[in-house]
């Protein structure tokens, strides 16, 4: 029988408790940490994204600070705020939302920001310290994989791991994450000559490719435990993954269900690091802070 790696349920638990670390800290004359969330253009899945980021800050405490910018800003422009925010004291965290106009190069914009304060976790310093197995800052949807897998007591240590998608996103530090879990990690991408067999020999598949046509769930091996990362909304407007989940319910032993998987996750992780920027832990003896801190 198939068990449900519940993204939800695990995600207001742990802005649950950072909420009551957050109104502790303040209690004591501390200052709610602050998150500056940067959205340019108006693309409409970002401004949805950015909207969730909000509503999160304010169910766990933070002071959240907001830049809307028009699509034709300049990058210098963009690196002058991003500046601005680096040098100021109130603000612990800064995400630039992805994607940005053609005429910005995000990789520049992302290593603009103080690697202490990038709690999207794409710093190229960031990223440097999880493949050096130094984690600091880590890149949100992928730790939020991990903190869901070990919360419902998942293992992969020694586990065939293949993670389907290389993006810088999602897909490279996820398979970093797996490797510094101990997982034998495949990373599969476009160039991946016969991916059905690597799926096949998948025990922890991860899917993250952002197609519904690229994986065909009758190549997951039963017992496999699977993560769908994808999010499309149909012509009937109810929302699904990468995969077929009619099959794929049927074969894996672990599967987060989408929605409600490793999209409150992302969110959630995003306030952990956020939380984590501004210098402040869980340490209330339970089994979140195991996870958080662990």
């Amino acid at each position: 029988m198939t068990s449900i790696l519940d993204g939800k349920a695990l995600s207001q638990l742990i802005q649950q408790r950072i909420g009551e670390r957050v109104a502790q800290h303040c209690q004591t004359g501390g200052r709610k940490p602050g998150l500056a969330v940067v959205l340019v253009g108006d693309d409409p899945a970002s401004q949805v994204y950015v909207r969730n980021k909000r509503l999160a800050c304010e169910r766990v405490g933070f002071a959240s600070f907001h830049h809307e910018l028009p699509a034709s800003i300049s990058e210098p422009e963009l690196l002058a705020l991003v500046e601005r925010l680096n040098r100021d004291d109130t603000v612990d965290g800064i995400l630039v939302q992805l994607p940005l106009p053609q005429h910005i190069n995000p990789d520049v914009v992302i290593n603009h920001i103080d690697s202490a304060k990038d709690v999207d976790g794409f710093h190229a310093s960031n990223v440097g310290r999880l493949v050096l197995r130094q984690p600091g800052l880590r890149p949100c949807t992928p730790r939020g994989v991990m903190t869901l897998l070990q919360h419902h007591g998942v293992s992969t240590r020694g586990k065939r791991a293949v993670v389907v998608g290389a993006s810088n996103i999602v897909g490279r530090p996820m398979s970093l994450e797996l490797l510094l879990d101990g997982a034998t990690v495949t990373t599969c991408h476009r160039f991946t000559k016969d991916l059905e067999r690597h799926v096949r020999s998948a025990e922890v598949l991860v899917v993250a490719v952002g197609n519904r046509s690229v994986v065909n769930a009758d190549w997951i091996q039963p017992g496999c435990v699977v993560v769908d990362v994808g999010l499309h909304r149909l012509e009937d407007g109810t929302l699904c993954g990468d995969l077929d989940h009619d099959i794929a319910d049927q074969r894996a032993s672990w599967i987060t269900p989408v929605p409600g998987g490793v999209g409150p996750m992302t969110v959630t992780t995003l306030m952990m690091n956020t939380l984590e920027a501004a210098g402040l832990h869980l340490d209330a003896p339970c089994e979140v802070d195991q996870v958080v801190n662990g």
